[in-house]
């Protein structure tokens, strides 16, 4: 038997249990993975909440995750037995020693690339690259602000944004924070617990504003983040970390001409041209060294509660990756 996290009820941490799973054989178009590595998001703490009813209950949490294929299905080809694989999915199921798949979500892994690496950065990479080049195409001499620098899809965002000639403004929530946001690129590092980021926005773009405002954070900073968009600015809310954004009144963006996006990632992957195309652009970025990202702090996927804790709390010092390996039966 595997071993999976199932949620039953929605709630705190504590109700994600470790349960033993049968997993079959894979059908038509699918395979059967042994995992090795899986990513934890703040949509899976959502999930995990209720704040995001996607998933039914009872089901298996986590949407990325890194592994190796075990047996092919019918119809099934580019993979073999022995490939290593990474993916995200809408689908979830993540959270699982085993598990099936359909092979068009797989992406096969470069060869320099570690597993845990892997399940740190997929789904935030391609985050960052529809972030800047799909939802808003970043240009050099653009000028950009990023709240929760760094965080995980932070860092990678803003040096990103970097190697595209922007100049960044990142927000941190304490000095350790901002050094981390530094390090990653950012040319101005404001922290939003002990001064206004409005108006050092303002001051450091000589009142103009920014041309487009990163904002995972939603409620504390929504309305903030609005006020520091030049004239069409793009404003993309792409998380709520700090609570859901309560109903907004369209007409407040005719002020400055501005635009607002609420991105979700799976949209812009579901086709396997553009999940291959963006993929590849993560890769090519981090294999050169223009992006740079370090593997997660491992836990066991029994640890899963203890994962969402340290994540939702803010006490996590890097991104978390679960190892189903270490789990008991």
């Amino acid at each position: 038997m595997a071993q999976a996290i199932m949620l039953r009820d929605h709630g705190g941490p504590e109700v994600l249990r470790l349960e033993a799973v049968a997993v079959g054989r894979p059908g038509p178009g699918e395979l059967r993975l042994r995992q090795t590595a899986i990513g934890v998001n703040f949509h899976d703490c959502y999930v995990r909440s209720g704040l995001y009813r996607t998933l039914p209950l009872p089901g298996v949490p986590g949407i990325e995750a890194v592994g190796v294929v075990e047996e092919t299905g019918i119809g099934v080809t580019g993979f073999a037995p022995g490939d290593r694989v990474a993916y995200v999915t809408g689908g979830y199921g993540a959270y699982a020693s085993e598990r099936l798949l359909p092979a068009r979500l797989a992406l096969k892994l470069p060869a320099g690339m570690p597993d845990l690496l892997a399940a740190t950065v997929l789904l935030k990479g391609l985050t960052a690259e529809m972030l800047l080049r799909q939802v808003h195409r970043v240009e050099p001499g653009q000028t950009l602000l990023v709240h929760a620098a760094a965080g995980g899809v932070g860092r990678l965002l803003c040096q990103w944004a970097v190697q595209l000639g922007a100049t960044v403004i990142g927000t941190a929530g304490s000095a350790a924070k901002a050094e981390l946001a530094r390090a990653a690129g950012c040319h101005h590092v404001i922290q939003y617990r002990e001064e206004d980021f409005v108006a050092r926005v303002m001051a450091i773009t000589d009142r103009r504003g920014v041309d487009v405002a990163y904002d995972s954070v939603g409620k504390e900073t929504f309305d903030g983040s609005l006020e520091c968009l030049a004239w069409r600015g793009h404003l993309v809310n792409f998380g709520q970390a700090s609570g859901a954004i309560p109903p907004f009144q369209i007409a407040r963006l005719a002020a400055r001409s501005n635009s607002l996006s609420r991105p979700i990632v799976f949209h812009y992957i579901a086709e396997r041209p553009a999940l291959e195309a963006m993929s590849a652009a993560l890769f090519a970025m981090l294999a050169s060294g223009a992006v740079r990202a370090e593997a997660g702090q491992p836990l066991p996927l029994r640890d899963a509660a203890h994962a969402h804790h340290l994540l939702e709390t803010r006490q996590a010092e890097a991104p978390l990756v679960l190892l189903p390996q270490d789990t008991d039966a």
